[in-house]
């Protein structure tokens, strides 16, 4: 294998600055990498090698001038299929969507891309319209698990979850409306960040405008904290901003070692109060939750006083799904999956004062929320209650209810409440599945967030390890 797979955007642009390897070299390698391996999990679902080599030869002659451009330059980016590439299609994994329809459209996560000079590396494989919390559609197939074939990566970033963990790609574009960046993250044994609410632009808004925020993936925290800093750029297309505190996120998280994580008042709670995760999860998750007290902090065991709000997410969700295909004609509908077209006729169930109703519940969740944070800086979970189950299905076994949030109750909660949340691998189970550990803070307090795990990362000593099938393929 490759000095770069694996490597991350940091020590790639240290390299590219001292000339020791080009970003041309970088993309060959990569894209190298993804062809032979890519078949055996599906995280790509568009591959043009010749316009990422394109962008890479462009870099190498900034970097050969002397004009190297922004934060970013000659960086590879895996791009979720949901984010408008003027010189790509957009499909959101649906074959209602004609692709010639989607060219010449920029996202505003791209458009900053664009301006710090990255690599686009491809395109990663999404549910259906981002609906649920594994990664498979009619288009595409199924995206595998990169720790065990057989499982799921999670979803709905899933493909970009899978690039980044087998080091196709340092650093992967999510977007995450309740828990798809984190879920895959968890499953996948990478990094996943749901910055705050408003914190990054997103354009357009889609079906569940209300819930999703643009996230980073990468291996390591500082990577996603140098992504932060080009994707929280602002744009004008964006009427959901919150005000800009021009923070280096980057910066924040210096080298992994921070003075203020004795000063932090940790709140540990592995139930939220009414969630029972498999023992093995919740001990790999207290394990590392107590390296944080080594390092000082005043971690306490306890949940917030927070209800179950699964059913206030649910009529939330099922009626963003519900806007998006409406209008469909009965020729597109029958393109749909069908369960994903039973969660839109729920939709068309609500009444306008049982939604209003919702609303009123999802702000008195919000106030909860907001009245534990005044008594601790940081919540940490479990990322998810289960590792990984069997690929191909939507559901594990014995999950809760019928639909994918009832199997994913640490993630949600945080998309209806907007506050910053991060998923970092501390562990593996018996089977070898990789263990999610998440890190929630105040909002609009994303770098509080970001130091933390950084913290903790550099203390869990975690690195990127490719598994070992890799080699063999």
């Amino acid at each position: 294998m490759s000095d770069f797979v694996g490597m991350t955007a940091l020590e790639m642009l240290r390299g590219y600055r001292a000339k020791s390897f080009s970003p041309v070299e970088v993309a060959q390698e990569l894209l190298s990498q993804i062809e032979r391996l890519n078949r055996h999990v599906n995280a790509f679902c568009l591959i043009d090698c010749e316009t990422s080599l394109a962008y890479a030869r462009e870099s190498e002659r900034r970097y050969m001038s002397g004009a190297a451009k922004g934060m970013l330059d000659g960086v590879p980016v895996a791009i979720k299929d949901v984010f408008y590439t003027p010189m790509w299609p957009t499909v959101f994994g649906s074959q209602t969507i004609d692709p010639e329809t989607t060219l010449g459209c920029t996202a505003p996560s791209i458009a900053a891309l664009q301006r710090h000079g990255y690599t686009p590396i491809g395109k990663t494989t999404t549910p259906e319209f981002g609906w649920k919390a594994v990664t498979d559609n009619a288009i595409d197939g199924i995206t595998r698990n990169p720790w065990d074939r057989d499982k799921t990566s999670g979803g709905s970033s899933g493909g970009a979850a899978v690039s980044v963990s087998l080091g196709l790609s340092p650093l992967a574009l999510g977007a995450d409306g309740g828990g798809s960046i984190r879920i895959p993250a968890s499953f996948c044994g990478v990094v996943g960040f749901k910055p705050s609410f408003g914190q990054i632009p997103h354009w357009p808004l889609g079906a569940f405008s209300s819930l999703a925020q643009v996230g980073p993936l990468a291996s390591t925290v500082q990577d996603c904290a140098l992504l932060m800093n080009v994707i929280s750029e602002p744009d004008h297309r964006d009427i959901r901003a919150i005000p800009r505190r021009e923070i280096d996120f980057l910066a924040v998280t210096g080298e992994g070692e921070f003075d203020g994580i004795k000063e932090l008042r940790i709140a540990y709670s592995p139930s939220l109060g009414y969630v029972e995760p498999d023992p093995i999860v919740e001990r790999r998750v207290s394990d590392s939750v107590m390296l944080f007290q080594e390092m000082g902090a005043d971690v306490v065991e306890v949940a917030p006083s927070i209800d179950d709000s699964s059913a206030v997410f649910g009529c939330l969700f099922s009626a963003g799904i519900g806007s998006t295909l409406r209008g469909m004609d009965s020729a597109r509908r029958q393109l749909v999956e069908p369960q994903l077209l039973e969660v839109a006729e729920q939709a068309d169930r609500i009444s306008l004062t049982g939604y209003l109703d919702v609303l009123k519940r999802r702000d008195n969740f919000v106030e909860r929320l907001q009245d534990f944070f005044l008594r601790y800086d940081l919540l940490v979970t479990p990322t998810l209650p289960i590792t990984a189950f069997a690929a191909g299905l939507n559901m594990p076994d014995k999950a809760p209810g019928s639909l994918w949030y009832s199997w994913t109750p640490y993630t949600y909660p945080f998309n209806l409440s907007g506050h910053p949340a991060i998923s970092l691998n501390c562990g593996f189970s018996s089977s070898g599945l990789p263990i999610g550990l998440q890190i929630v803070g105040r909002k609009y307090v994303d770098e509080m967030v970001l130091c933390a795990a950084a913290a903790l990362q550099s203390r869990q000593g975690l690195k990127l390890v490719l598994p070992d099938w890799v080699h063999f393929v």
